[in-house]
């Protein structure tokens, strides 16, 4: 017999579709304005008749960012910084969440080291001696210094700790049986089944370090070693400098605001490739972060 639906349940279910509908739309339509203002003209930015559609089509601002031989070069700082980074960051976070996780009995001092954690991730010394601390280690105007000081991020290692907390220690308990030492143990055993997690931590460590620009200006000297969250943040239009008349021409169709927004579009498309492959390892990245210590 089949079960009649209520008014009520129908009337709750069009209400949470139409909620669920407006979020994403509240979420989507900004970003597509943002590509419709990148492919405008100047005057149609200024007096704002852009809405979710290019008025006087024009890709001068992205010809004028893509042309510049420093966007490249910035480009290939910030893709070295995302790979040494996420390296680093995956095996300090690995190392460091394994002997954490495990019981007080294995590890008499794992609660002294949790709240050492836990006030690493709560409070910082300031910018002003972490730019001390960089500066005498001579790694200023150095990739180092754009990975080495958030090496460890706490709050990865809590979700990675909460992580091989739920493998089940009878796959421990075999292994040492079987004389396999610790380090076989987290090889073989808990990086497999922690894939999730570990897709998760890599993904935060990637937008971590693809949208971090205040970093290159704290650490960087000189514009040809910015990343290219920096170097975009600092680029602007400034038609007055030009003298040549034609490229005064192609530069009057474009405005800064247009240009900001293709800043912001071309940032965000490694991003957009790199989530489709992780984004169905995000949600298990929330359920880790809900359990608690």
């Amino acid at each position: 017999m089949v079960q009649k639906v209520s008014v009520g349940t129908r009337l709750a279910k069009a209400a949470i579709w139409l909620i669920v509908i407006l979020m994403t739309a509240s979420c989507l339509l900004p970003l597509v304005n943002m590509v419709a203002i990148s492919f405008s003209s100047s005057n149609a930015v200024a007096s704002n008749q852009v809405g979710l559609w290019p008025v006087e089509f024009t890709a001068t601002t992205y010809q004028k960012l893509l042309n510049d031989s420093q966007f490249w070069a910035s480009f290939w700082i910030s893709v070295q910084r995302v790979v040494l980074g996420t390296l680093i960051n995956m095996f300090f976070v690995i190392s460091m969440a394994y002997p954490l996780s495990k019981s007080k009995l294995r590890f008499p001092a794992r609660e002294i080291y949790i709240k050492i954690v836990i006030f690493a991730m709560l409070f910082s010394g300031g910018i002003i001696p972490l730019f001390m601390v960089v500066s005498k280690l001579h790694m200023i105007n150095s990739i180092w210094a754009l990975v080495l000081p958030g090496a460890v991020p706490v709050f990865n290692v809590i979700l990675m700790i909460n992580f091989f907390k739920g493998v089940p220690t009878s796959l421990d308990e075999a292994a040492c049986i079987d004389g396999a030492s610790p380090l076989t143990i987290l090889v073989k055993i808990y990086l497999p089944v922690s894939l999730p997690a570990l897709a998760t931590v890599a993904l935060f460590s990637i937008v971590n370090h693809w949208n971090d620009y205040f970093s290159g200006l704290l650490y960087m000297n000189k514009a040809s070693l910015y990343p290219l969250q920096t170097y975009i943040q600092q680029l602007t239009v400034d038609i007055t400098q030009i003298t040549d008349a034609e490229q005064l021409k192609q530069l009057s169709t474009m405005s800064n605001r247009a240009f900001n927004a293709t800043k912001i579009v071309v940032s965000t498309i490694p991003l957009l490739i790199i989530y489709p492959f992780l984004q169905k390892y995000f949600v298990s990245g929330i359920v880790i972060g809900a359990v608690k210590e």
